[in-house]
């Protein structure tokens, strides 16, 4: 038998992931031979081990926290998307053996909203609460959509701007406090820090989402977030975490790897009666 080409995630904490599964089910599926395992990598050491990985016949990388904003300066070359967020969740090995960066979480986070749970983001207010790298790879996506409006709200207020401004060519996006959010409301309100997996929440207004609206927390678990509970008790018509979406950048990042996009309805199901 063939030897498998060899994808992993990196991370720090990564004894979490659910990537080696999800990625072995796609392989499956698609009868891809591969293997895919989860690496334990802090940023002091992020260079010499993407080096490492590649040189020993290493075939692409996911990178999630906190190591995003590395990939995207070790990265050879970069997908459009991923030159605009400066953040880089994938890196896949070139047929003249450079690497290129890509970032699919906007992708994966639009087609979970969209098709798998029937949100509308046109004509719509969308508010992201947070102004870190999570947040970088989901506006241009999301803007693309049309929503009617996309507010930032962050803690450092100059952060939120600053994104906004940075993000100026795809749409006019507001940055502000979370102070200034509370005479407003919204359709979406997507959580974009990690705060809700320890159980903290920003400031949020208790009228903050508008009626039949919709939350999501990119961060998931077994138990619901402390943002998708928010959500369920402000009367959201659905409050959802982030394992579909993980699921379906996932899918992306196997299509830019092998060439074919698997199915992940199924996938994504199973791992939610697995919770």
């Amino acid at each position: 038998m063939n030897t498998p080409d060899h994808y992993a995630v990196f991370g720090h904490p990564i004894n979490h992931s659910k990537s080696p599964r999800i990625h072995r089910l796609f392989a499956e599926q698609t009868q891809q031979n591969i293997s895919y395992d989860a690496q334990d990598i802090p940023p002091e050491s992020f260079k010499n081990a993407i080096k490492s990985f590649f040189s020993s016949g290493g075939k692409g990388l996911n990178c999630t926290v906190p190591l995003k904003e590395l990939a995207w300066q070790q990265a050879d070359s970069l997908s459009e998307r991923a030159q605009l967020s400066k953040a880089v969740n994938t890196l896949a090995l070139q047929g003249n053996g450079s690497i290129l960066g890509d970032n699919t979480d906007g992708l994966g986070l639009v087609a979970d909203l969209t098709i798998n749970h029937s949100i509308t983001l046109s004509n719509s207010r969308i508010l992201i609460l947070g102004a870190g790298g999570a947040s970088r790879g989901i506006i241009a996506p999301l803007m693309e959509k049309l929503p009617k409006e996309l507010v930032i709200a962050n803690r450092t207020v100059d952060k939120a701007i600053t994104l906004g401004i940075e993000f100026s060519q795809v749409g006019d996006i507001t940055g502000c406090s979370y102070e200034e959010t509370k005479n407003k409301q919204f359709d979406l309100i997507i959580n974009a820090t990690s705060a809700s997996l320890t159980g903290d929440l920003p400031p949020l207004a208790d009228n903050l989402l508008a009626p039949n609206g919709c939350c999501y927390d990119l961060a998931y678990g077994n138990l619901p977030t402390a943002f998708v509970k928010w959500g369920l008790s402000h009367g959201a018509e659905k409050s959802l975490d982030g394992l579909g979406m993980l699921v379906e950048q996932a899918a992306e990042a196997f299509y830019i790897w092998r060439g074919i996009r698997p199915e992940t309805r199924k996938i994504i199901d199973l791992l939610n009666s697995e919770r």
